[in-house]
């Protein structure tokens, strides 16, 4: 029967453990017994603390056990664990006393097998497409001939060599590399960088350069497995091309490679030479088509200008020819000049008659008797010296007053006692101040030459002071004095 108190027995060596004791010794057993240890199993109830590590269970059908990874560990892992992702887990065993139940600090997490991969692929497609990131109403349209290409890849691989070097067969263009992993750890926010780097480029940023900002870019890679182009998976990638400002072409793999990036880039290119034929097109095309629409545009510049030509050949056939239109002109002109000729000799032989009967008249005796008629009738009219010299004397008489009037009306006699001709260029006298302020230039003639004057124009007009009367000397009483004819 169960004592009230316990008493040790008599004999019993068996000391009670505390739990803690007990929880130590089952510690040590366990991680002595399985210091090492690989499982699969099923990830479930995965949770993220904000220290950095991560507490999940791995289960299959029949069991159970927790598991977490410490901050170091859970930051290299190459995916993002989520629930029902199936995963070989490496670590050990311990227990937590706390709690009494046992867990395995995993060390390193990767996902079981190529199946298990596409299972999480898929399901992470599926949650990213319900949000709207692969909808084809989001995909831009791929700029003609972009100015500056900007391709997300390795540098040192064969990728950005075909590209570049297809760009130089299609259209020699400027091309910016951003150089990123494209597998392995931190790839993914490398590329995810890269991407977000292009689109915060912009003329007018920090530091301008608008010949260096981008209006396309390409994320490329070569071919490989589904682990190597893991990286292109990643969401924090997908979510970077989708957001990009500028076009993007995915061009991860061989044609048989599919990403979640090609299902969020605008295009998809099979290769990346392929790619590098869908960013620029052919200049030898362009320029073949160039000329062509120039041969276009030539023939319909002359094609009024030939159909024209043809329309007035046409209608000249209709019209009637020159020498036609002239042949009744002609003919009057050859009526009108044999009347010409015939009126011409009628008078000819009319003032030939005229002539010779004038001629008939004018015989030498015929002359000599009208000279001699002339001569007695000149005689017989008496003009005798004396009367002739009475009419000149007259005439003489009635001139001698104008004689003496005209030099008084020579214009240029005042000019002896200080007066000035106003005249124009044309050499015509003003009479009036009206009329010699029109004129630019004015000639002044004094008694001993002439003066060219300026007229200048003032605000307005200035009248001058009237001239003080001249003196009169008087006439001495008794002396008379001749009156002035002006």
């Amino acid at each position: 029967m169960g004592a009230l108190v316990a008493k040790a027995a008599a004999g019993d060596n068996a000391a009670p453990l505390s739990i803690s004791e007990i929880s130590a010794l089952l510690k040590r057993t366990v991680e002595d017994q399985f210091g090492f240890v690989r499982l699969r199993g099923e990830l479930s109830g995965v949770k993220q603390a904000a220290s950095g590590h991560l507490y999940c269970c791995l289960k299959d059908d029949k069991a159970v056990i927790d598991g977490v990874m410490w901050r170091g560990g859970a930051q290299r892992l190459a995916f993002r664990p989520e629930d029902g992702i199936e995963v070989i887990a490496t670590g050990k065993l311990t227990t937590y006393p706390g709690r009494s139940k046992y867990q395995i600090v995993i060390e390193t997490m990767e996902i079981a097998g190529e199946g298990a991969l596409l299972a999480l692929l898929e399901k992470l497609r599926a949650r990213l497409a319900a949000e709207g990131l692969f909808a084809p109403e989001r995909k831009r349209v791929l700029p003609f001939l972009p100015h500056v290409i900007g391709v997300v890849t390795s540098p040192t691989g064969a990728v950005i060599r075909d590209i570049l070097h297809r760009l130089a067969d299609r259209f020699p263009s400027r091309v910016l590399v951003w150089p990123v992993l494209v597998q392995g750890e931190g790839a993914a926010q490398q590329i995810a960088n890269a991407v977000r780097g292009f689109s915060a480029m912009t003329p007018d940023g920090p530091a301008p350069r608008p010949d260096l900002v981008p209006d396309l870019v390409i994320v490329a890679r070569g071919g490989g497995s589904i682990e190597d182009l893991w990286s292109f998976n990643e969401e924090i990638v997908v979510r970077a091309v989708a957001e990009s400002r500028i076009p993007v072409i995915s061009a991860v793999g061989h044609e048989t490679d599919t990403t979640l990036c090609d299902y969020a880039a605008d295009r998809r290119a099979p290769t990346p030479t392929a790619a590098a034929e869908m960013a620029v097109p052919v200049r030898a095309e362009l320029q073949g088509q160039l000329d062509e629409l120039a041969l276009r545009k030539r023939r319909c510049a002359l094609r009024p200008v030939t159909l024209g030509r043809e329309r007035l050949e046409a209608r000249m056939q209709r019209l009637p020819k020159p020498e036609t239109i002239l042949a009744a002109k002609a003919q009057k002109l050859d009526e009108l000049s044999e009347r010409l000729r015939r009126a011409l000799q009628d008078e000819a032989r009319g003032k030939r008659e005229r002539l010779q009967a004038i001629a008939a008249k004018l015989s030498l005796p015929l002359l000599r008797h009208r000279i001699q008629a002339s001569r007695e009738r000149l005689e017989r009219v008496g003009l005798a010296r004396g009367l002739l010299v009475r009419r000149w004397g007259l005439a003489r008489d009635s001139l001698a007053p104008m004689a003496r009037v005209l030099p008084q009306l020579d214009p240029r006699l005042p000019l002896r006692r200080g007066y000035a001709l106003v005249t124009d260029n044309e050499g015509r006298a003003l009479t009036s101040r009206e009329r010699a302020a029109r004129e630019s230039a004015l000639t002044l003639e004094f008694r001993d030459g002439k003066l060219a004057v300026t007229v200048s124009s003032g605000g307005g007009e200035h009248s001058a002071p009237a001239p003080s009367p001249r003196k009169v000397p008087r006439s001495r009483v008794g002396e008379s004095r001749q009156g002035d004819l002006f």
